[in-house]
């Protein structure tokens, strides 16, 4: 009986090679460069090579990015939307706090720069908000509440799938050419926030639904965020795709969200594949347990990464992975756009899902 097992040739015929610096003068360089090195630079390189293998394939992978974590607050916001506007990615599931985030600096507010080691009841005093080393301003939030229920409120009665109200934000930014939301309004990208209710926009709609109920309107004359119609819309993404690729900027909600569209898809109309590549960029750890850290093997149990899958996890924290990833990829494109699906909706249903040729 033949063995599979490896002799120890084949264990020593991939030597590491020292990074040279004066030859890796670009991000590719120096990405190329980690391919050859060892732990989480090979890790990162990886995530490069995922990406470009199904961005370079025009027609065959819908690519699904979950994000979570404070990107925006990151200084990574412009990074997102040129991705976006490159069609480097075609549905995107998000925390609230990023679009939220995003939301409140195209209404000309700012991020600035903090201190950790700050006196947070001194700051609580000033109405400013941190997070870590980054500082927010408390008041302009509230009003970017308030602003964002009265907006929502202006439009009357309805129920929204968080797409729809995504578009809605996005048209409100599409003038910003450094909005998420904007790129997303401007390229047909849909993006989804199963967890809306928990962030900054699910406060603001609250006080508007709070403001509505005092004036006597009746709840079904109140506008409503309808999260389960946001399960059926992804399962027929999923399901009309030709294949599916995930990249995971953190885990939480959003990670979660993009593994469940898989058994969503094969729930409500069978026979559905995984996720054909996917790769996660994480500070997470699997050992306790949280879906945040899981490994994307551990996905592969449950279907949602296909079982000939190519997957990989980088323990980097996020304002150094991003940029580097995405500068590799893009420097690669010379900056030409992709052709991604285009996807056309009537109200709740996917019309269809069409390949660029």
């Amino acid at each position: 009986m033949a063995s599979n097992r490896p002799t120890r040739a084949d264990l020593l015929k991939r030597p590491i090679k020292m990074l040279d610096l004066t030859k890796e003068r670009t991000i590719g360089d120096l990405m190329e460069g980690f391919s050859s090195t060892s732990f989480q630079a090979r890790r990162l390189s990886q995530c490069v090579d995922i990406y470009r293998k199904v961005t370079q394939r025009n027609g065959s992978h819908t690519i699904l990015m979950g994000m979570s974590g404070a990107l925006v607050a990151a200084g990574l916001r412009k990074i997102i939307a040129d991705l976006i506007e490159m069609r480097l990615v075609d549905v995107i599931v998000t925390t609230g706090a990023i679009v939220y985030q995003d939301y409140y600096q195209s209404r000309g507010y700012k991020h600035y720069k903090g201190d950790p080691l700050s006196d947070d009841v001194l700051l609580h005093s000033y109405m400013i908000d941190r997070i870590y080393d980054t500082y927010v301003d408390e008041d302009k939030f509230r009003e970017t509440d308030v602003h964002i229920g009265k907006l929502l409120e202006s439009l009357g009665g309805k129920r929204y799938s968080t797409r729809e109200f995504m578009a809605i934000l996005g048209e409100d930014c599409k003038k910003d050419k450094g909005s998420i939301l904007g790129a997303a309004y401007r390229q047909g990208v849909p993006i989804y926030c199963p967890a809306i209710a928990d962030s900054s926009i699910g406060i603001g709609l609250a006080t508007s639904y709070k403001r509505q109920r005092e004036q006597g309107k009746a709840q079904e004359e109140i506008f409503a965020l309808d999260t389960i119609r946001d399960n059926h819309e992804m399962a027929q993404i999923v399901h009309m795709s030709k294949a599916t690729a995930a990249i995971y900027l953190g885990g939480g909600v959003p990670k979660n969200y993009i593994n469940d569209a898989v058994v969503m898809a094969d729930m409500l109309y069978g026979e559905q594949d995984g996720h054909e590549y996917a790769f996660q960029v994480t500070m997470d750890r699997p050992e306790w347990g949280g879906l945040s850290g899981s490994t994307l093997g551990e996905a592969q149990s449950w279907g949602k990464i296909d079982a000939e899958a190519t997957h990989t996890m980088v323990h980097v924290e996020m304002s150094v992975a991003l940029p580097l990833i995405a500068g590799s990829l893009m420097e690669g494109r010379k900056f030409r756009p992709r052709k991604g699906p285009v996807l056309k909706w009537n109200k709740d249903e996917l019309v269809s899902l069409q390949y660029s040729k």
